[in-house]
């Protein structure tokens, strides 16, 4: 399938140093790779950071950058392990504090307050479970790249990192959730 620009071409002359052809693959792919992202993480200002890393980086190391048959593929790749990182040391900042705190409570609530606190938490979580989304992520993900990015299942079987099978299982059981969803709202 032939792109409406050269992107390959708009690759190489990014990376030989030409600043215009970096600006063209910005606008070229920002939007694009937002929208990806969402399927992700709803914190559109973790994602705009981290587009803004991504590309700061990629100019930085231009000249060391390989070539690619797909600019698409490979930024979309790029930025989901951006953000992968990004959300796994937050995640892991969160659980230091929450221990931290807890740690700093026990010493402080009687048991009778921890235990009255752990069934509201407790009660908080299922909530928060069962408002999510009727979607998994991985399906999700599978969803975007498909319908919204047009990858194909090799690509996103690469980009999920399973294989071909795995993505046709995804895509055909999350529109089997979503119709389901749907009837089961309307009836």
């Amino acid at each position: 399938m032939k792109n409406s620009f050269d992107e390959v071409n708009l690759w190489d002359e990014f990376r030989r140093g030409n600043h215009d052809a970096f600006s063209k693959l910005y606008q070229q792919f920002n939007t694009t790779l937002f929208a990806y992202s969402l399927s992700i993480t709803n914190d559109k200002d973790l994602i705009k950071d981290c587009l803004h890393d991504l590309f700061v980086e990629l100019w930085r190391n231009h000249l060391n950058l390989g070539p690619t048959t797909s600019v698409k593929f490979y930024l979309m790749a790029s930025i989901k392990r951006k953000l992968i990182r990004q959300l796994d040391g937050n995640l892991k900042l969160n659980n230091h504090h929450f221990i931290y705190t807890r740690d700093y409570l026990e010493d402080s609530l009687s048991k009778e307050s921890l235990l009255i606190e752990d069934e509201v938490q407790l009660e908080s979580n299922l909530y928060v479970i069962n408002s999510l989304n009727l979607l998994s992520k991985r399906q999700r993900e599978a969803i975007q790249l498909k319908f919204y990015n047009n990858l194909d299942t090799d690509q996103i079987s690469q980009q999920m990192k399973i294989n071909s099978q795995s993505v046709y299982n995804l895509i055909f059981g999350a529109l089997r959730v979503l119709k389901e969803g749907l009837n089961s709202k309307l009836n």
